[in-house]
């Protein structure tokens, strides 16, 4: 049971204890490990916290205040994001403070300074906020078994961010560890927004979840799901075209509350609409910040804390400010363009009426009319409770061969007992004895194809045990660690002044001086490149180019991608049910009578002929991702039937394929081999897509994780560009002399399964088979085929203005639209 004293610090402070914040507080002390499922703001923090908490107490009900009689480490709180470390530290020290506890409480993340880690190298505070690679490296300590002899329980935050990651992996073969040496040990994490529960339970504590609880919270807080309906809608719309056009809209929301907190889906995006509103309303320059990852970190505390404070009138951000950053709950959360996920949707809903029993309000700003679409699917989901699974990674070597070299170098191991820990997660559950040989004989000398290099064979085997007795590849590994890998970013600083944050290096090279470009909300003139630097200079004027970092294009989950198809299967009966659906029925009843409107089980093709050539529309509504590799792999089996070149359009709606002539599509639609078959699919994808290259760029993650590339040492990187070059190299050399390397399969399987989600695009070929096609020849580009003809537009060269271009076409074809 709690104690007496936590009872009375939650009286004190007006409040009364949850349910589920009992129930957890007592299955830790019953000794039991498990998993808090609950909103954002509804307490779980202190449902992990105060059961380690209470339990020293019991064991100590006359404790001595001072500070020198702290116990050694007993909780270890594993965050995902070194910026959240310091909220985490704010919400724990206060009760340790209000009850006098003589708790030591220290975080441990790159941001810590040389002083606090060199007092850490001697004793460590009696809690830790440490990150998965900050706890990787206590575990490369001879000593690290002494660190963690006290150790009680480990929290991880936010499990569902990690669990699906790379870095997930990394944090379950660290707790392997831990339970190795504490057998006892109470495991508990803490999560939101999560679909696949019993799944990210297992991945947290291990094949053995027989003591494990699943806790979960307050019953889902109400979530008001509204969008601003634009005063027109063109018939043919496309992605952008509404840009920053309902700006105004916007403003007025901001000026109906005290805080605001503007959600973007991409850094550019956020940059963007910053621009927008300081120019709109110069007089809120000052209450209005920007936040995104890329800015400096000093930047962004300013901009946290004067979320705290409640001196910002509104924040333009990105999925940086998605996680548990603690700040007073704003009054409005609006989202830019569609969320592509309801778990994403709910967890920025959650910033408003971050409290329990509050309502969370999102205002969501369409940036492409079919997103309206797309809101209502994702309030259905929500009233359904469909929200998005994370699937966890399967057996990555890479990963398994860091972290060999990691207990190699804390100590050293033992072949059978490490391989009998590792297979104790979740994640190597299945790991094959041949794999676990491949991975030793990769350690030790390289493998087959690096065996002659003296550089590769990083780990001894002394007497049976592996150890690492290189200091300077002990120093290397230390840097090393970790499974977060991007693109090489360059510091962008004023020639007279501070720092503002990070570009990529590809956005650079592209720069030439005196160049204009926003960043940071600011308009900048670039000036020079020099040591990993770009040096900036204040422009002036209003416009620039915006950098456009990678990854940034995110696709339909396939929880919202049923939904939005469920709404098309509505509309098409007839039924448009609510503001969006209503604002879209013009757009809908266009392409009905143009064309059609799927249902549930039905795949729509279009055929249009026009000056540009045989234009074949597919519209499976599954998502980028899927689109990619169905657009391929059917240009592809097409061409097979007839030479036939294709230029190729995806979105998330569907995909185009263009070619000179018309395609076999009748013949590739009959038959056994049919153009929806499964049968070879694996070597089809690999064909069409050129897999083979894709997973040579992916390649160059898998080598830098699994020891193989080093990226240099601080203030000396290696660029990008050598990376990849050497990356490519060793591919190429373990393609030619090692075709069976266990590395470069993994970077094949992560290519099929993660990039272009080969499980999912197989469902949607038996969709396809087990349902109906209909062909339709519409008079011209229809609503739903106008937003993939613009999307190739973009991707060409015209001395035309995109704008310009798709006007003309919206032009002709209204006029066609009217005729008909």
């Amino acid at each position: 049971m709690i104690t007496n004293t936590i009872e009375g610090w939650f009286a004190r402070r007006g409040w009364t204890p949850f349910a589920f914040q009992r129930e957890t507080w007592d299955a830790y002390q019953a000794g039991r490990s498990g998993l808090i499922h609950a909103a954002t703001g509804t307490g779980k923090t202190y449902a992990a916290w105060l059961g380690p908490l209470s339990e020293w107490l019991a064991e100590n009900p006359t404790f001595d205040a001072d500070p020198a009689t702290a116990p050694p480490l007993r909780v270890l709180w594993i965050t995902p994001l070194r910026a959240l470390a310091a909220d985490s530290e704010d919400a724990l020290r206060a009760p340790l403070n209000d009850l006098g506890l003589p708790w030591t409480l220290e975080s441990r993340t790159g941001d810590t300074s040389a002083a606090v880690r060199n007092r850490q190298r001697k004793r460590l505070p009696s809690a830790l906020i440490t990150t998965p690679e900050s706890l990787s490296l206590l575990l490369t300590r001879p000593d690290a078994v002494r660190l963690f002899a006290d150790l009680r329980a480990v929290i991880v935050d936010e499990w569902h961010e990690l669990a699906a990651s790379k870095r997930g992996v990394q944090t379950e073969l660290a707790l392997a560890r831990l339970r190795q040496w504490r057998p006892t040990l109470r495991i508990w994490g803490i999560s939101a927004t999560l679909g696949n529960l019993n799944t990210a339970l297992a991945s947290l504590l291990g094949n053995d979840i027989s003591d494990g609880q699943l806790i979960r919270g307050l019953a889902p807080k109400a979530i008001r799901v509204e969008s601003i309906i634009p005063e027109t809608m063109e018939r043919f719309p496309w992605a952008g075209h509404l840009g920053t056009k309902l700006l105004p809209q916007v403003i007025a929301r901001v000026e109906a509350g005290n805080s605001a907190l503007v959600f973007t889906n991409t850094r550019a995006q956020a940059e963007i609409w910053y621009q927008a509103l300081i120019d709109a309303r110069p007089d809120w320059i000052g209450s209005v910040a920007l936040h995104h990852s890329a800015l400096e970190r000093k930047t962004r505390d300013w901009v946290e804390q004067g979320l705290r404070d409640g001196l910002l009138r509104c924040v333009v951000c990105t999925s940086s400010l998605d996680l548990g950053v603690d700040f007073t709950p704003v009054d409005s959360v609006i989202q830019v363009g569609s969320p592509k996920g309801v778990a994403r949707l709910l967890q920025r809903a959650g910033r408003s009426g971050h409290q329990p029993g509050a309502e969370s309000r999102i205002l969501c700003v369409p940036t492409h009319a079919f997103e309206l679409i797309e809101v209502a699917a994702a309030r259905d989901a929500i009233a359904a409770g469909k929200v998005e699974a994370r699937v966890p990674y399967d057996r990555p070597l890479d990963v398994l061969a860091q972290h060999a070299v990691t207990i190699a170098l804390g100590g050293g191991f033992m072949s059978e007992e490490l391989l009998s820990e590792v297979r104790t997660t979740y994640a190597y559950r299945d790991l094959l004895d041949a794999e676990w040989e491949w991975v030793l004989d990769f350690i030790t000398r390289g493998g087959p194809a690096l065996h002659n290099y003296p550089e590769y064979a990083r780990v001894n085997i002394q007497e049976g045990r592996y150890v690492v007795t290189d200091s300077q590849i002990a120093r290397r590994h230390r840097m090393s660690i970790g499974t977060i890998v991007s693109d090489t970013s360059l510091r962008v600083q004023y020639l007279k002044g501070g720092t503002l944050g990070h570009v990529e290096e590809s956005f650079v090279s592209r720069l030439h001086a005196g160049d204009k470009f926003v960043f940071a909300g600011k308009i900048l003139q670039f000036v020079r490149l020099r040591e990993l630097t770009v040096w900036v200079r204040k422009a002036t004027g209003k416009t620039g180019i915006v950098p456009r970092w990678g990854g940034s294009r995110m696709a339909f989950s396939s929880e919202l991608s049923a939904a939005v198809r469920i709404r098309l299967e509505q509309a098409r009966g007839g039924l448009f049910e609510g503001a969006e659906m209503e604002a879209v029925r013009p757009i809908l009843m266009l392409q009905a009578k143009w064309s059609h409107i799927p249902a549930l089980d039905e795949l729509l093709i279009e055929r249009v002929k026009t000056r540009e050539g045989h234009h074949l529309f597919f519209y499976p509504f599954e998502g980028r991702s899927v689109h990619e590799g169905l657009a391929a792999l059917f240009a592809y089996r097409l061409a097979r039937l007839q030479p036939i070149t294709f230029t190729l359009a995806v979105n998330d709606y569907g995909f185009e394929l263009l070619s000179p002539e018309p395609a076999p599509l009748d013949i590739a639609l009959s038959g056994d081999d049919s153009l929806f078959s499964t049968h070879h699919l694996l070597d089809d994808i690999t064909a069409s897509l050129n897999a083979s290259e894709m997973a040579k760029r992916q390649f160059r993650e898998i080598a830098r994780i699994s020891g193989l590339i080093f990226q240099g040492y601080p203030g000396h990187p290696k660029t990008a560009k050598q990376v990849q070059v050497s990356s490519g190299l060793l591919y190429d050399v373990f393609a030619r002399y090692d075709p069976a390397n266990l590395l470069v399969e993994q970077a094949s399987r992560e290519v099929l399964e993660r990039q272009l989600e080969r499980s999912r695009l197989a469902l949607a070929l038996e969709r396809f088979t087990n349902g109906r096609v209909t062909q339709t020849q519409p008079p011209g580009v229809t609503p739903f085929a106008f937003p993939l003809w613009v999307e190739r537009v973009r991707e060409s060269v015209t001395s035309e203005t995109l704008a310009d271009r798709v006007q003309k076409m919206q032009l002709r074809l209204e006029k066609v639209a009217d005729k008909k």
